[in-house]
């Protein structure tokens, strides 16, 4: 297999691309180094060269796609002086009706499932795949220091926030029955109004 010769940082982003479709296709539990390999143009070789299995090639993908997928969405939040209004901004993009939002719902549903099975297998990623939570913390301490959001602990009130919007998410990618797209943003926007707001109606 002829492959041109990249810079390690371009060849690793380039498996990591590879994996990410195919883990969004076929879900990760059938996704084999050979198959990354295979989609990436590589050799194995190559791919344990960069990688030291599919454990860290996860991690990569994982972190790459909070990135990519919150990035924008992060540097408006943290631009938005009105927490209520960066709230919004953070929680819109989590339940649109769009195959990249489902695509991300997939990526990360695998992961949580894989972390559940091999739990040391977070610790190299831990900050950088909280890339939505971090945000969320800030936006929450804005709100408790100016007012306009209720006393709570601010990593706290994110971490809830999290984990709500990463069931729901998971919910939605299993097709769970009457839930919706559009329900699953309601229902994100009544338990971040029950936990910050002081007149949650």
């Amino acid at each position: 297999m002829t492959q041109r010769r990249l810079p390690p940082t371009q060849r690793r982003e380039q498996i990591v691309g590879a994996a990410r479709s195919l883990i969004v296709k076929q879900g990760l539990p059938a996704v084999s180094l050979r198959d990354i390999a295979a989609a990436a143009g590589v050799s194995m070789g190559t791919v344990t060269y960069h990688f030291s299995g599919i454990d860290e090639i996860l991690g990569e993908v994982v972190v790459a796609e909070s990135e990519r997928f919150y990035a924008d969405v992060v540097a408006v939040a943290d631009a938005e002086p009105d927490a209520r209004a960066a709230l919004g901004v953070l929680i819109d993009p989590m339940f649109a009706k769009t195959p990249d939002v489902e695509a991300h719902w997939r990526i990360w549903s695998d992961y949580w499932a894989a972390v559940v099975r091999r739990p040391g297998m977070t610790q190299p990623y831990a900050e950088r795949v909280r890339y939505w939570e971090a945000c969320c913390t800030r936006v929450i301490e804005r709100g408790v220091r100016d007012g306009t959001l209720r006393p709570v602990e601010p990593a706290a009130a994110a971490l809830k926030l999290s984990a709500y919007a990463d069931g729901l998410g998971a919910q939605l990618g299993q097709e769970a029955p009457g839930l919706t797209a559009a329900l699953a943003r309601a229902w994100m926007d009544e338990f971040t109004a029950l936990l910050l707001f002081d007149d949650p109606a």
